[in-house]
């Protein structure tokens, strides 16, 4: 007589990874859009622009960066869709990590994301070529690290069994 074993595989929490996203991404705007103009020059405006130009194209680079709701949507737009959508593949990459695997996988892949973004989307999007700096290496980490982290703080587990 064979004793059966059941095995569980434990699932992704779609939702905690959408508000890891929205959290990560948050932060992420919020050292780009002001920290950096402080670190590396110009004004929120440029950096605003610059998230907006995968939609609206290289035109909205143009001078004088000043407020522009056009931009502003869709720098929000580009922003939060990228930032849930890299957020979903932080989650399913480390779901079974923890608290402290979900901070460290997620600030190895937001340093992934800065590497995909920097050196392949730059082929697509040439001017973001000349944004590579140690400040966007450190918020693209950052940005990882806290998706992981609240992802993994508002995970509600659940676990299925496998299908043999």
């Amino acid at each position: 007589m064979q004793v059966q074993t059941k095995r569980m595989r434990q699932l992704v929490d779609w939702s905690a990874a959408v508000w890891g996203g929205i959290i990560g991404g948050t932060v992420f705007a919020i050292l780009n859009w002001f920290v950096s103009p402080l670190v590396l020059g110009g004004n929120v405006w440029v950096f605003v622009r610059l998230f907006a130009s995968p939609l609206l194209g290289e035109g909205v680079l143009a001078p004088p960066a000043t407020f522009d709701l056009t931009a502003v949507v869709a720098a929000l737009i580009v922003h939060y869709a990228l930032s849930i959508a890299f957020s979903l593949i932080i989650a399913y990459v480390i779901h079974r990590g923890g608290l402290i695997g979900g901070i460290l996988g997620g600030g190895l892949l937001g340093l992934a994301f800065y590497a995909i973004n920097f050196y392949t989307l730059t082929l697509i999007f040439p001017w973001f070529f000349p944004m590579r700096s140690w400040l966007m290496v450190a918020t693209h980490i950052m940005f990882g690290a806290v998706a992981g982290g609240i992802y993994e703080a508002m995970e509600v587990e659940e676990f299925v069994p496998v299908v043999e």
